[in-house]
């Protein structure tokens, strides 16, 4: 009796091991999927700060 329920505390264990790795590939398909898209955003945004920042110390 005491063997089943160790067993089965290995088992679940085991599954969450399977379900991170499942949520980990699917994080790192989502990354490469959509990580241009990511970037080309950051790059605007960051683009558009620099302008912002560059026409304030102009107006000095």
């Amino acid at each position: 009796m005491k063997r089943f329920f160790k067993n089965q505390k290995g088992q679940g264990i085991m599954e969450y091991v399977i379900i991170s790795s499942l949520v980990g590939i699917c994080c790192l398909i989502a990354v490469k999927e959509f990580g241009d898209v990511v970037k080309r955003r950051i790059d605007n945004m960051k683009g558009q700060i620099t302008d912002e920042i560059t026409l304030r110390d102009r107006n000095r």
